[in-house]
């Protein structure tokens, strides 16, 4: 199996080092490499990437580049209302930080369906791999995958909030994953959510 190499291309630090920690939690096995110009991507290997995550301003100043490779090119654009480009996929990459999983999931989601696979894990079925959840820890990955709070989740399962408190914790400790959108991609990955349902 080929390790998949994934090409952002932005200017902005911050968006290439946001994307390259998003993406490398959902494609552990990805090599991601950022550029801050097309000029950078081009003095590299260009042709050799799964997937190219690219600034809208360099999309359009590089169509002839990136058009023939339209089924691997992600244009980031910087809201919803920005004009949508036919036969392109696009992601508003100023979201929150859930929906912005949300919406690299289903994009990763929708690459499977036309035979883009990356080798990421099935999201149909819980892995093996991972350490093992109780039932009732794994409902709660999956109301924090959701984007509950922890007295959201108490409420709905019916339990004290401490109690939420510890399998959270646990569910931390488990799996060495800190932040909700890191749990979220887990969750997704493992099964334990449809990306639909977050």
């Amino acid at each position: 199996m080929n390790t998949p190499e994934i090409a952002i291309i932005a200017p902005s630090t911050l968006t290439c080092l946001g994307l390259e920690g998003l993406l490398g939690e959902i494609i552990p096995q990805a090599v991601i490499r950022s550029f801050r110009s097309f000029g950078e991507l081009t003095d590299d290997t260009p042709d050799m990437y799964a997937h190219y995550f690219v600034a809208a301003q360099i999309y359009c100043e590089h169509t002839a580049f990136f058009w023939p490779r339209r089924q691997k090119t992600i244009v980031l654009a910087g809201r919803d209302d920005a004009p949508q480009l036919s036969g392109i996929s696009t992601l508003n990459i100023n979201q929150d930080e859930q929906s912005l999983v949300r919406s690299i999931l289903q994009l990763h989601r929708h690459g499977h369906q036309h035979g883009h696979d990356l080798h990421a894990p099935s999201t149909t079925t819980r892995q093996d791999s991972g350490p093992a959840l109780t039932p009732r820890e794994a409902e709660v990955l999956r109301l924090i995958a959701r984007g509950l709070l922890n007295k959201e989740i108490a409420d709905r399962l019916g339990i004290g909030l401490t109690t939420v408190i510890s399998h959270r914790k646990n569910i931390v400790e488990k799996l060495n994953i800190r932040s909700v959108s890191g749990l979220t991609i887990y969750a997704v990955m493992h099964g334990y959510i449809e990306v639909d349902e977050i």
